[in-house]
Formats: C-alpha cells, structure tokens, sequence
C-alpha cells in the first residue's frame, strides 16, 4: 500500500510541476512531419521534470512493450509467493507460438527456471515465452495490477476475457506513450511492486538484444532499460537512458503506418533512431558520441 500511495504521490507532483520543453518540442514536431502513418511521442527529463507530449494519450498497440506489464504482474505474483523466481517450468509442445523463438526449439517436456524464461520474454523479445508467463500470471492479473496502481489505458488484451474487442483492434496489448514511460519511471524509481523487484527488472530491462533502433543511437557505455514493439503497421520502443547529466525517458508509439516492411530503413525504425539521437545530443550537447562508421552491418539483429 505505501508504494501505491508514493506512486499516486509522485504522479500527482509530477502532473503539476511538469513544464513543456517547447524548444524541444518544436524540434520533435520538425521530425515527425510527414511520417506517413500516425505518431505518439512522450519525454520526460527526470533531473528536471521538463516534458514533451505528441499524441500522448492517444491509444496504441503495444506490440512486444506489453511485456513490461507481463513482468510486472510476474514480479507481483513472486512478491506474494505465489511462483519462485528459479523454480522449474516443464515447457510443452502446445505452448509453442509459431516463428523462430529459442524457447520454441525445446522438445516436449524439457524443463527450464522461470527466471530464465522471464529473461528471454525480455531480452529476446520471445513470444513463446511471453505467453507461457502470461498463461503463469493470467491476463486479468496483470490488468488488475495496472489499474490498481493507476494506469488507465495500458492493458493486456490478448487472451484475457472481456478484452475481445480491444483485441481486435490494438492487437496483443494497448497502451499510450505517456503510460508507457509511467512505468518505465517507476521500475527506476523502487515503485513497481517493491525496491526489489524494480532493481530485479531493470537489470532484465537493461540486457536488450534488439538495440539497432532507439539503442544504437546512444553510446554503447550508457546504461538504458528498453522494451521494443513491432508488428506490420505499428513499430515502436520506450527507453529510459541513464544519462550523464541526468536520467531521461521516451517513448514512441507509430501505428497505420504505411510503411511495412521488415527491412532496416523501415520508415518508423529511422523517425526512431532519429528521435533517440536528437534526444541524446539535445540532453548532452557536449557529447561528441556517434555510431561508428561501418557499424551498420553489425545491428543486422535477426
């Protein structure tokens, strides 16, 4: 209760001392004109409490960032001793999400401990596992734990009664960019389910595969805690950047995008390399970081 009642404080300080960055809001509006599909963006300086909002409760599909929500339900549910952080899982066959996840190669009947699974739901972005844990947690669960600690949109659909008719329309998971960096701050802050378990996610949250998008554009020696989404039309990634002159948080959502293609220069995998660059620089003008050149074959990430 007392960290529900330091999270409902926090928000509430936060809501009222937010200041716009119009400086970098208008830098953030230059960059998304044209993008040919619809955009949400939402950045908070956490040193100064300094915000930029595009379309920042407008409702997205979540993609793969829902597993954030995933993880939190699980922590809730290894806070109260329901499950055990290293406990054995018998995986099965019928728990398989068609693709090329690694836990979808094991054979019928291998085991593996839940905090591995958890790490690959993360790390890897894999679906086999995302679904074994939310099967653990149960989509209602993890609802009721985003509603009861204030998150009034962010909800998991997919395989979760009565959310059908979201499903039908946001996917696996929906959500906004400003709930999205809400919770990505109070992993930071010791507020998602106990000090404990926020610092046990934010190392999960830190050992990304995919970074060849919002990633690659802050230097390699920088801690981030990240979670990317993609689907056909929808690419997105929140990331909290531990930066020198103080901590930052984005998160940008694209949806009905026209471009779909699964290629590197995917039209919203650049607007989010771009955005996470002018950040960088606009946050730490001083640095002169930049990708290496010839870098760009080593973030072919498959």
């Amino acid at each position: 209760m007392k960290h529900l009642l330091l999270a409902i404080f926090l928000f509430f300080a936060t809501a009222s001392f937010a200041q716009t960055d119009k400086k970098l809001t208008a830098q953030l509006q230059t960059a998304v004109q044209g993008f040919k599909g619809q955009v949400g963006i939402y950045v908070q300086n956490l040193k100064t409490g300094k915000t930029v909002a595009i379309n920042q409760d407008t409702l997205f599909p979540t993609a793969s960032m829902i597993k954030v929500s995933i993880l939190s339900g699980l922590m809730d549910k290894l806070e109260k001793g329901e499950l055990k952080y290293n406990q054995k899982l018998a995986y099965r066959d019928s728990l398989l999400y068609a693709g090329e996840d690694i836990l979808g190669s094991f054979k019928d009947k291998d085991t593996i401990q839940l905090s591995k699974v958890a790490m690959l739901m993360i790390t890897m972005s894999d679906n086999t596992a995302s679904l074994w844990l939310q099967k653990l947690v149960t989509g209602t669960h993890i609802n009721n734990w985003l509603d009861s600690n204030g998150f009034k949109s962010m909800r998991v659909n997919s395989r979760t009664p009565g959310r059908e008719a979201f499903r039908k329309v946001y996917g696996w998971g929906v959500t906004t960019p400003y709930e999205m960096c809400r919770l990505f701050t109070m992993i930071r802050n010791g507020q998602v389910v106990s000090p404990a378990a926020s610092e046990r996610m934010s190392r999960t949250l830190n050992r990304i595969y995919w970074d060849n998008t919002a990633l690659s554009q802050v230097p390699p020696y920088v801690q981030c805690l990240s979670k990317q989404g993609a689907v056909d039309d929808s690419r997105s990634e929140t990331v909290l950047v531990h930066a020198p002159h103080g901590d930052y948080v984005f998160s940008v959502i694209t949806k009905n995008n026209k471009d779909q293609s699964w290629t590197p220069n995917n039209e919203a995998d650049v607007l989010i390399r771009k955005v996470s660059a002018l950040l960088w620089h606009y946050y730490e003008p001083k640095d002169k970081w930049q990708p290496a050149p010839g870098i760009d074959k080593y973030m072919l990430n498959e």
